[in-house]
């Protein structure tokens, strides 16, 4: 069997080169590499995409997330609640703004953060919830927003697995105050570098993460606060507009191919949505499963030629970077059992039939074999 890659980013780039290369093209033309019509443009588009009013771009998922607790006023002295198997930026997002992270176990099935777990989270310090709909999977954003409104805390979805997910009948951006999303090239939604955007339905956030972005001014030289340099530049916002074309259809070919994993793997257990809520569904960014084996699979899938990964490895109250806080093992079960166990399989839009069909004999003879 010839190898079977996890992502296949030269493929995709071949597929769309006359697109892209018109687009960049057009840019180079111009001669306005930052803060020109192709970043606005992707700014209506990618909102609309999202049915949203607003959709803000920046550099990159992080600075999404940093930029929006800074817009909402949240820094030093504040707690914002997430979970602990996520990327370190989510909780890095956290500190940069000045606030601590504090972490909330997950649902076992789902990988999502577990809402009830949410109400013996807030402290008096409390200021915000950033739950992470990993995978390409809603969190369950119902309770949680409900939760955040009762208390008055503001609600930021990380949605950098997610671009297109719904949660009962409604785009994921609905829900909240804001989603950040990543942009980075492995994503659903894929720029030629790092790049990201805050979609927001709240106008006045919206003006100020403009603001914030460009180094804390509204008009040329006149600086109201200390901002940064957040920019997305018009070459990836030139890419990410030829890509957003074809994401609905990305995002279908994934869930035809995860069906297919659900088909050919039925022992198998897996990570991903709960009993279907009515109108929610998912974007397949990754298709993981759970096996004690992990180790044992992984390197059996490796001498077959097929790429595998594990997102994430270490819980973040596990990594060096978090030790002042001061959390020991056992402090978060589920998100810790869940990182010694799960492995992400190939998944991507260009893959066939035929290389699913591989991937799920490896699996399977890995499990018989126990």
């Amino acid at each position: 069997m010839r190898s079977i890659p996890f992502l296949d980013l030269k493929g995709q780039y071949e597929s769309l080169r006359a697109e892209i290369s018109q687009a960049l093209a057009e840019v180079l033309e111009a001669g306005v590499f930052v803060g020109g019509g192709p970043e606005a443009a992707f700014e209506r588009d990618f909102a609309d995409f999202c049915g949203a009013r607003h959709a803000v771009a920046v550099a990159s998922g992080t600075e999404a997330l940093t930029l929006t607790l800074r817009a909402l006023g949240i820094g030093p002295g504040d707690e914002v609640l997430t979970v602990p198997n996520t990327f370190m930026a989510t909780a890095e997002a956290i500190c940069l703004a000045g606030a601590q992270p504090r972490f909330v176990d997950v649902r076992p099935d789902t990988a999502n953060m577990d809402p009830g777990l949410l109400e013996a989270a807030v402290t008096p310090r409390t200021r915000a919830i950033i739950p992470v709909h990993l995978y390409g999977y809603p969190a369950d954003l119902g309770p949680i927003t409900a939760l955040a409104r009762s208390r008055g805390l503001k609600v930021i979805a990380d949605a950098a697995h997610a671009h297109g997910a719904r949660y009962q009948g409604r785009s994921i951006c609905a829900w909240g105050d804001a989603s950040a999303f990543s942009f980075y090239p492995t994503k659903n939604l894929g720029a030629f570098g790092e790049a990201g955007a805050v979609v927001t339905d709240d106008a006045r956030l919206a003006a100020d993460l403009g603001m914030l972005r460009d180094h804390g001014r509204r008009e040329r030289y006149v600086h109201e606060v200390i901002g940064t340099n957040a920019r997305m530049d018009a070459m990836q916002a030139a890419v990410l507009a030829v890509k957003l074309r074809h994401l609905r259809a990305g995002n279908e070919r994934r869930r035809v191919l995860a069906a297919l994993y659900d088909q050919l793997l039925p022992g198998v257990s897996k990570v991903g949505p709960a009993a279907p809520v009515p109108g929610t569904q998912g974007v397949h960014h990754l298709y993981v499963i759970r096996t004690q084996g992990r180790d044992a699979l992984q390197q059996r899938l490796t001498a077959a030629g097929i790429e595998s990964f594990v997102h994430y490895p270490i819980a973040l109250h596990r990594q060096p970077a978090f030790a002042y806080l001061g959390l020991a093992a056992g402090a978060f079960p589920v998100a810790e059992r869940l990182a010694g166990e799960i492995l992400s399989l190939p998944m991507h839009p260009g893959l066939s039939e035929e290389q699913i069909a591989g991937v799920a004999e490896q699996v399977r003879a890995a499990d018989q074999s126990r």
